[in-house]
């Protein structure tokens, strides 16, 4: 076994991220070893090989548009490794896990759906639900703002998209919840990092909650099939790749990436955002002030909140990066809220500048195939917030101690007591 780059240093243990971001560990691996090397032990949810992990700004966007060389298909997305576990990457994998030609045509299925031109006609309606949600919170004092205030809006949002009823939403997010937060007890029935999963090693995420997704889309779809539509589930039943169905399970995979996809983001750019203005009343004044700057405040909002905290890609042929020797089968993980934070990027990382201009954070990943398809919902979904606390709120009050999700996954909080006092 190789030595770690920086042993002192965790920024893989799932307990790290409960208990905040490591931007001091983020800088000494910019500064010292950029391309590093990581054991993967146990304890850290991932008892294998080791990984090359990429913190700087300039790898990351490098090998995410190089998806040639560095494989999203060949071993999954996650950092665990499944390169050596056919029967479960290929049940397993989703839209995400493919590389092109498959991957474009994967996304060509639901593209229309989430282009930029088709969200735009979301926003009366994203503008009238963010009001109902902003109103009620101003009426009801103190709040949780990620359950009554940054998780409704995405999934209000969503549910006519994927073509689910609305009264089937409070259960589907539930579970998706339960399947993405898999190493918080709090959420999941089975802890990623403390139990056997074993038996689990076909679900996505190695969750059993995810059979119970499965079975409801496989409810909805077979309804759906031969019907015309435009919402994800109908798009998915009726679909050909090649001339060829897609299986029960790629639907089920299909739909479950877009439920978690669709919310997560958004819900973690809301409720970080509110965290951030309550630490920085400041810049809720100054953006009240100077209205031109709400297309840079949005971008400002994602790049600091930075809701996606890696991703992992395998090297196809023995490559180099930043002058370190990469074999062919190696993993590589690109954390992207290291690079979001990387002072060769962004002048002043540290600070929360919603007149920051020019902001080309990687959010939504670092450019080529895999650029987030929900990106302009997502930015769609934080500008009508804003817009909204512009207009109803003087500031944003924190009421007790924040509480961060359990995952090295998801940069996420699961509890944000505040008061959002009225104007």
């Amino acid at each position: 076994m190789r030595p770690d780059s920086l042993p002192h240093r965790d920024i893989v243990g799932h307990d790290v991220y409960e208990v905040g971001i490591p931007h001091s560990a983020y800088d000494e691996f910019r500064r010292v070893a950029p391309v590093a090397w990581v054991n993967e032990t146990a304890n850290n949810g991932h008892d294998g090989a080791g990984f090359w992990s990429l913190t700087t700004y300039e790898h990351v966007v490098e090998i995410h548009k190089d998806w040639r060389t560095f494989s999203s298909e060949i071993g999954g997305t996650e950092i665990e490794g499944l390169e050596h576990d056919d029967e479960a990457r290929i049940a397993r994998r989703t839209m995400l896990e493919t590389d092109p030609p498959r991957h474009t045509k994967l996304r060509q299925l639901v593209n229309p759906a989430f282009s930029k031109v088709a969200v735009e006609t979301y926003t009366e309606h994203a503008t009238s639900l963010v009001a109902e949600v902003v109103q009620q919170a101003l009426v009801d004092g103190d709040v949780d703002g990620v359950s009554a205030v940054a998780r409704e809006l995405p999934i209000r949002m969503l549910t006519g998209l994927l073509g689910v009823p609305d009264e089937d939403a409070p259960q589907l997010f539930h579970w998706a919840d339960q399947i993405i937060y898999n190493a918080d007890p709090d959420y999941s029935p089975v802890v990623s990092d403390r139990a056997d999963t074993d038996p689990y090693r076909l679900l996505p995420f190695r969750s059993p909650i995810s059979l119970k997704v499965f079975d409801y889309v496989q409810r909805l779809s077979t309804a759906r099939h031969g019907v015309v539509g435009g919402d994800v589930l109908t798009v998915l039943s009726n679909a050909l790749i090649d001339g060829e169905p897609l299986t029960e399970r790629e639907q089920g995979t299909f739909f479950l990436l877009l439920l978690i996809a669709g919310n997560e983001t958004t819900r973690h750019s809301l409720a970080q955002g509110l965290l951030a203005l309550a630490e920085h009343p400041d810049q809720l004044h100054r953006l009240r002030a100077d209205p031109s700057l709400l297309d840079t405040a949005v971008e400002e909002v994602l790049r600091w909140t930075s809701p996606q905290l890696h991703f992992r890609r395998t090297a196809t042929v023995d490559t180099s990066i930043g002058g370190v020797e990469i074999a062919a089968g190696d993993k590589v993980v690109t954390w992207y809220l290291a690079a979001n934070f990387d002072p060769s990027a962004f002048a002043d990382p540290y600070t929360f500048d919603l007149g920051r201009t020019p902001n080309r954070h990687v959010t939504f990943g670092g450019g080529g195939p895999h650029l987030c398809l929900g990106q302009w919902m997502a930015r769609l979904e934080v500008r009508v917030f804003l817009q909204s606390l512009m207009a109803n709120v003087e500031r944003v009050e924190l009421t007790g101690e924040p509480r961060r999700v359990r995952s090295n996954f998801i940069n996420g909080l699961k509890h944000l007591p505040i008061r959002l006092v009225p104007r």
